[in-house]
């Protein structure tokens, strides 16, 4: 059935810390993981800031700049920068409540994928609590287009994603990654994959304020002779198209619950990512809240049963 559909939420059993470069500030960024109330939801609070109770939810209300990262909030003093990989780990794990004390204005790159974020949530283990876990179900296709690119949710018993791109690279080429996600696929085929870019961009970024804490140990890094510079190379077959995945993953994390269906993308980004969630969310007959069905229910033939969502539902735009 794809992520993690069992039918509590869940938090982390205790805390757990990380610490590391920001890939765009280059500066170093403590982050820790506390355990979580149900129905909290995922919540980042600027513990470098001087009010610091003001907290940045993980949902797509509060998606900011989507340029070369996924930015939650716009205001400089709450923002949090690069929270994809997390996010993504966060969804495919199945934790559905989670307080981030986080130090600096952006979650740390650490090896540039979510293997480590992976380590330290299942260092500490999860904690099931009595409350129902909710999901997102996409009920018809909903598609949008950006120039040649263009993403799409359609129905799908199960949560799928098709992720394809397409780069004049000859190194990268075309590439396609298609595959149902739960927490063991993710592990395996999605979370290794590190995030990438090219020599010849360097400079730019650099000039811009970007990239600053980029290095051959966080970054796949593209030659101008179209090969791979890191000494170890690839880590896996189609390791670009797997990150453009881990990427979608984490950016539709931010729904604020889990959803089943199939997402499909072609030559797709944070900011296609983020457009196409929010043009799902926006049609309120393109989706339904679904619950898991008791037993008494599932012996009726339904696995999953709609319910009647809260006003200020985490999904509302």
């Amino acid at each position: 059935m794809g992520i993690n559909l069992r039918g509590f939420q869940t938090t982390i059993k205790e805390r757990v810390a990380l610490s590391g470069i920001g890939v765009h500030r280059g500066n170093r960024v403590n982050i820790s993981f506390y355990p979580a109330d149900p129905d909290t939801g995922v919540v980042f609070h600027r513990m470098d800031r001087a009010d610091d109770a003001e907290e940045v939810r993980a949902l797509v209300s509060e998606i900011g700049n989507t340029d070369l990262c996924t930015q939650l909030g716009d205001e400089p003093e709450r923002h949090v920068g690069t929270v994809e990989h997390l996010m993504a780990t966060v969804s495919a794990l199945g934790i559905d409540n989670l307080l981030i004390e986080i130090d600096g204005p952006e979650v740390p790159i650490l090896d540039g994928s979510a293997a480590m974020y992976v380590e330290a949530f299942d260092s500490v283990g999860l904690a099931v609590q009595p409350v129902k876990r909710r999901f997102i179900r996409v009920a018809k296709p909903v598609r949008i287009e950006m120039g040649c690119s263009w993403a799409e949710f359609r129905p799908y018993n199960g949560t799928r994603f098709e992720v394809e791109i397409d780069f004049e690279s000859p190194l990268i080429g075309r590439q396609v990654f298609a595959s149902d996600i739960d927490g063991a696929i993710f592990r395996r085929e999605i979370a290794p994959a590190r995030t990438f870019g090219f020599m010849k961009d360097v400079e730019g970024l650099w000039a811009s304020g970007h990239a600053l804490g980029s290095s051959l140990d966080n970054s796949i890094v593209i030659g101008d002779d179209d090969t791979v510079i890191n000494p170890g190379g690839l880590r896996m077959k189609n390791e670009f198209v797997r990150h453009k995945t881990l990427d979608a993953i984490g950016d539709l994390a931010l729904a604020g619950a889990q959803f089943i269906g199939c997402f499909r993308s072609y030559r797709g980004g944070h900011k296609l990512n983020a457009a196409a969630l929010r043009a799902l969310l926006s049609d309120v007959s393109a989706f339904e809240v679904v619950e898991a069905a008791t037993r008494r229910e599932r012996g009726r033939g339904a696995e999953m049963i709609a319910v009647s969502a809260p006003v200020f539902a985490p999904w509302t735009l």
